[in-house]
């Protein structure tokens, strides 16, 4: 496979599979490659570069659908007839690279989890359990859907704290939702019209746009994704986050989540992909009951992902697939490997087998629960030229500012003081009205921290205390 000499960053942000489909694309637009070369197979390339199956298929089918490689039944991909493409003066490429944000003391990051208070002493004991000479069988390739172990102890999960139902076959264990969305894209065609929250979570809308998909957007209130639209809309397929809504921080209320379902079973084609991505941490009442849980029609495709409630570099997502959808999934994509590795599935496994990942999670939900006092008793302090919302659950709040500045105005100020906020337009596919409002995340920051960055950013904003106000 010399001729594909491709490079891969593992580490960068841009997904591996479009690496590989943009370092081939030039190869073939520059003329490297002989016109009706045969490209390595799938297998063959994946286990070149260290990659699963799937990515290679997402590469391969972008080449094949924008022209610059033919698939061949029964035979393989071939490399298109260089007269019959449209090709351009191959000006000189210079390399973009995105600009380094600078450093912030104080970073209210929405993504962050509390690295201080993981557990490494029972994670190294489990990794010793799992890593040893028994072992070795773990070297090789497992389940394409995730090994059982892990998605037997994920379903036992799931049913006793956010009332998913199904069973460990219907969970799929892939290495982030960013990988297992397009995974979903495939398996319900290329018919499907998705609606997605207005605000909403960025990553989520670029898959969309990337794999060509119609994206509707759908606005949110104070009750969540706005069903009536919904209902008005095109739409056929709904991606929302119900349990604490991305960035809101909204919950869906019970008369959305009845009507979400009943659109759902309006249409044999209606699907619900729902996203709990931060269901295990609600600080007010009982925990919000999944969707997929109420679903009796089997519409509902259940997302989420261990990034919030252990650590974001695991890259262990899953999703849970209605049966029907199951057998789809199986037929599209069973010769694949995991994209997870074993050892860590394994690793997962038993650390929730012995019960630490619950009671990790009981510490975290405290630690998290005061934290969040901290924040809002210090943002209370400047009522009422501030307002905060969503403060119910998850890992940040909404933060409204009383102020005639811009929110892009507002953040530079704030970083420019070493301090780093974020837009909640930078959100929003619309353009924003209203009194500026940020996300304010708290997970990565210490009670100190949060309470010295609020009295800083404030007296940045010139924002008085209500008793020093004159």
């Amino acid at each position: 496979m010399e001729e594909w000499l491709i490079l891969l960053d593992k580490s960068h942000a841009i997904p591996l599979y479009e690496q590989i489909y943009r370092q081939m694309k030039q190869d073939i637009t520059e003329q490297r490659i002989p016109v009706g070369k045969k490209l390595p197979s799938k297998r063959k390339l994946s286990e070149f570069l260290s990659v699963s199956q799937t990515t290679i298929e997402l590469a391969y089918g972008q080449l094949v659908s924008e022209g610059y490689i033919t698939a061949v039944p029964r035979s393989g991909y071939y490399v298109q007839d260089i007269e019959e493409l449209a090709y351009t003066e191959s000006a000189e490429v210079k390399e973009v690279l995105t600009p380094v944000k600078p450093a912030a003391a104080i970073d209210f990051s929405p993504g962050m989890v509390d690295p201080e208070l993981f557990p490494f002493a029972k994670w190294r004991k489990v990794a010793k359990d799992v890593i040893d000479e028994h072992a070795a069988h773990l070297l090789q390739l497992g389940d394409p859907h995730g090994d059982v172990e892990l998605r037997n102890e994920i379903a036992t999960y799931l049913y006793h704290s956010r009332g998913v139902i199904c069973t460990p076959e219907q969970v799929i264990v892939g290495s982030g939702t960013e990988q297992l969305i397009p995974l979903i894209i495939r398996i319900l065609g290329d018919e499907a019209v998705y609606a997605v929250e207005d605000p909403g979570y960025p990553l989520t809308h670029h898959v969309f746009d990337h794999h060509l998909r119609p994206a509707v957007p759908i606005s949110v209130d104070d009750d969540g994704m706005d069903v009536d639209a919904l209902q008005r809309s095109a739409a056929t397929v709904a991606y929302v986050t119900p349990s604490h809504q991305f960035p809101t921080g909204t919950v869906l209320s019970a008369p959305r989540r009845a009507a979400l379902l009943n659109w759902a079973s309006s249409n044999p084609e209606h699907i619900i992909i729902e996203d709990d991505y931060d269901g295990e941490f609600r600080y007010a009442g009982r925990p919000i009951p999944s969707l997929q849980g109420m679903d009796r029609g089997e519409n509902v495709i259940y997302l989420s992902t261990f990034s919030k409630s252990l650590m974001p570099s695991l890259r262990i997502a899953y999703m849970v697939l209605p049966q029907a959808l199951l057998k789809r999934y199986k037929g599209a994509f069973i010769q694949y490997a995991s994209t997870v590795p074993r050892l860590d599935q394994h690793m997962l496994a038993r650390f929730m087998a012995e019960g630490q990942f619950s009671r990790h999670l009981n510490r975290m939900r405290k630690v998290y629960r005061k934290k969040l006092q901290t924040l809002t008793e210090s943002l209370t302090a400047y009522e009422p030229s501030i307002s905060y919302s969503g403060d119910e659950a998850g890992m940040h709040i909404i933060v409204t500012v009383q102020k005639k500045q811009s929110e892009s105005m507002l953040a530079d100020l704030a970083l420019q003081g070493g301090i780093r906020v974020y837009s909640l337009q930078d959100y929003q596919s619309t353009h924003a009205t209203g009194s500026p409002s940020f996300l304010l995340g708290f997970g990565g920051l210490s009670e100190q921290q949060i309470e010295t960055g609020i009295h800083k950013l404030m007296n940045i904003w010139n924002i008085k205390k209500r008793n020093s106000a004159k």
